[in-house]
Parts: C-alpha cells; structure tokens; sequence
C-alpha cells in the first residue's frame, strides 16, 4: 500500500505512531491488565484469610504428639518426685482414635487434638519417672499407691506401652534392684527397656533408681518379701508377711512395703512358698490389692500357691511366672532357659520368667532380648501378659 493510500484511511486529527511506539504501547497495556489480575488475586486470599471458617480455628488444629505440662526431672531426685498428674493411658481397641485433651486444661488456650496409636498401652514414656498425684493416698509410712477419684489404676498408668499384637510375647524380669548401688546401675543401664525391673523394699536409694529406670523405659514392681518354709532360719528380710502375724500386722507391713517408691505397677513375691499357700494369710493382701489397683505377679516358684483364685476373687491383675532363669549361675544355662521360654511363648502365645540382678544373668538376658527380637519374638512388659479380671 502506498504512502498516500495510507494516510487516506487514517482517522482525522491523529498522526501516524511509530512502529516503535505502537510496541510499547502493546506491551505497557499487557503490563495493565498483569498487575489488575496480580491485586485481584492478593484481595481475594486476604479476604479468604479473614473469614472465621471452621478450618481457620485453631481449636480444631491436630498433633501427633501430646503436649509436655510435666515438670522435668529434679538434678538430684528425692525419694518422691512431685509432679503434676501423668499423661493417661491410651485405649486398647483396635484402629485409629483421637483423644481430646483433659478438660482441666480448657481455657488455657491450647485446644490441642492428639491423635495417638491405641495399641501403645500405658504411661507417655517421656513422664514416666513422675508420678500421678491422683494414684498417691499420703501414709504415716509414705505415699501409697491408689485408685484414683475416676477410676484408674496404677496398673494402668504406670504400664509400659507395648504393640498390642497376638505374636510370641516374652516377659523378664529381673528382681533384687537398690539392694547394691552399683549392680542396680548396671542393670538399669545395660538391660533392653521391655525388661521389667523388680525393686527390693529393703534397698536403698529406691525412689532414685525408680526414676532412672522409669526414664529409660522400664515397667516397675515392688518384690513383697512373704514367708517361705523354714522361717525364720530362712529369712527374706524385715517386715516379712507372716502366717501367724494378724491380718492388720501383714497388711502394715505390705504398706511398708508400698510405701518404699511410686510409679509401680504392682508387686511380686519375695520368697514366700508357705505364705503364699495359706489362704488366710493371703487373702486380705489381694483384698488390698485389688483396692489399690495393683497387679500381682507370682513367680511360679511353687505349685501350691492360691493367688490365682484370690485374685480372680478380688478383681487383681494377675500373672504367674513360667521359670525362674537363673537358679544356675552360668551364661548358657541361663540362655537354656530363655530359649525355652521362647518356645512356650510359640506355643501359647505369650511366657514368663524371672531372675535376679546378677552380673552374669543381666548379660545374658541382655544378649539373648537382641536375637529373639530379630527371630519374631517381642519382649513386653509384666502387665502386658497378666489376666485382668476387670476387663475380662
């Protein structure tokens, strides 16, 4: 087209732009209507950030991991920790579950939702060395272990977690801890966590080492020295529960007993062959310990004992022991003996054992926890393989 043709179709009072304009001008108009797009979209999320929809609340926020409130652990602990109630046990039934936070922690502002493995049965493992003041009636003697005003129970909130599976379950557990500073050192300190430790009332320094053991894990018992055949001359130690002592005298001296430490889930016999087939002499203890919330362990040293059916009879979590490991101080014969709780734990689901805290026997129990783990075997607590008569 000509030069002359062109300014013909061009509208009146205007003159030609430039190439070189008209470019710029393109790209300033494209640059308009970026930035116009660019604030609307800014408006738009701001005004979705302002509205008090449900997801914005932070009520409803979730964590999968509860909230600390505990106070940590003293640099030198006393006999007694003091602290504020422990976290509560998670439910057993099977799948996913959201547990609200208590109510007495409304209105301050957390309005936390954990979300938690129902199967981890038992005390928050990182409090596990602070005990629950609603689970402490005050004595004359010390601290006792109760129920508490809702119903829980030491057994309960002092158990260790576990899988909650039906596989092969061994529990040990290893008696004689506070009776020597250093051999209750070494065992806290080398045997594997599932390990159950059992302290001696006559021990030192128990409240100490219950908390050393309750931080790395451990469940806790409290050994009840009872009377065995031959007493005096054999003699499990001061405030034995006796046959012939009154039914107030023996219940005195398991308050002793109780009194000696916190955070346990229950007791086990120290000795006591004939205490513990004397109907009458044991059945105010269970009635005592089925009040309290405490399981019993009989470490199956005797065949004529009668607390399976006194704990039926008093609602007592009960669990009897298979064999003592052991009684021969020798590294393999000790692995004998877990190995044949290993197969009886195939074959009825679950075994139990005990022993003492020996050099030899902590190593061994120590070794053999590391090789039945990788065989299918899981190690679990005490109260992981007693029967509750209070949940069927």
């Amino acid at each position: 087209m000509t030069q002359g043709a062109r300014e013909l179709e061009r509208p009146l009072g205007r003159k030609a732009p430039s190439g070189r304009a008209g470019s710029r001008l393109a790209v300033s108009g494209r640059s308009l209507l970026v930035g116009f797009a660019a604030l609307c979209v800014v408006a738009a999320s701001a005004a979705i950030a302002l509205r008090d929809a449900p997801f914005r609340n932070p009520a409803a926020s979730a964590s999968s991991t509860p909230e600390i409130t505990g106070a940590p652990a003293p640099e030198s602990a006393p006999e007694v920790a003091k602290a504020e109630p422990a976290a509560k046990p998670a439910a057993r039934s099977g799948g996913p579950s959201i547990i609200h936070v208590d109510p007495a922690d409304a209105g301050k502002g957390s309005g936390v939702i954990i979300i938690s493995d129902p199967s981890a049965v038992g005390q928050d493992l990182r409090v596990a060395h602070l005990p629950d003041r609603a689970l402490i009636e005050e004595s004359e003697m010390g601290p006792l272990p109760i129920r508490a005003a809702d119903g829980r129970r030491p057994v309960d909130v002092y158990a260790r977690p576990w899988s909650g599976t039906r596989g092969a379950r061994v529990a040990i557990v290893i008696g004689g801890l506070g009776l020597s500073q250093t051999g209750t050192q070494e065992a806290i300190s080398r045997l594997p966590a599932e390990v159950t430790l059992a302290f001696a009332p006559q021990g030192n320094s128990i409240g100490r080492w219950m908390q050393a053991g309750r931080q790395k894990g451990h469940e806790i018992l409290m050994q009840a020295p009872l009377e065995p055949f031959d007493y005096p001359n054999v003699n499990p130690g001061r405030n034995t529960l006796t046959v012939d002592a009154s039914a107030e005298e023996n219940i005195d001296n398991l308050h002793w007993t109780l009194s000696r430490t916190t955070n346990y889930t229950g007791i086990m016999n120290y000795m006591g062959a004939r205490f513990v087939a004397d109907p009458t002499a044991m059945s105010p203890v269970m009635a005592e310990l089925g009040r309290r919330g405490l399981l019993y362990l009989d470490d199956g040293s005797t065949a004529r004992s009668v607390a399976p059916e006194l704990a039926m009879k008093n609602g007592v979590p009960f669990a009897s022991g298979d064999g003592i490991i052991d009684v021969e101080q020798d590294r393999g014969a000790i692995l004998k003996k877990l190995d044949q709780l290993e197969a009886t734990a195939r074959a009825k689901g679950f075994a139990l054992g005990s022993g003492s805290a020996f050099d030899v026997t902590v190593e061994a129990v120590t070794s053999w926890v590391a090789e039945a783990k990788k065989r299918g075997i899981e190690i679990v607590p005490v109260s992981a393989v007693a029967i509750d008569p209070e949940k069927g």
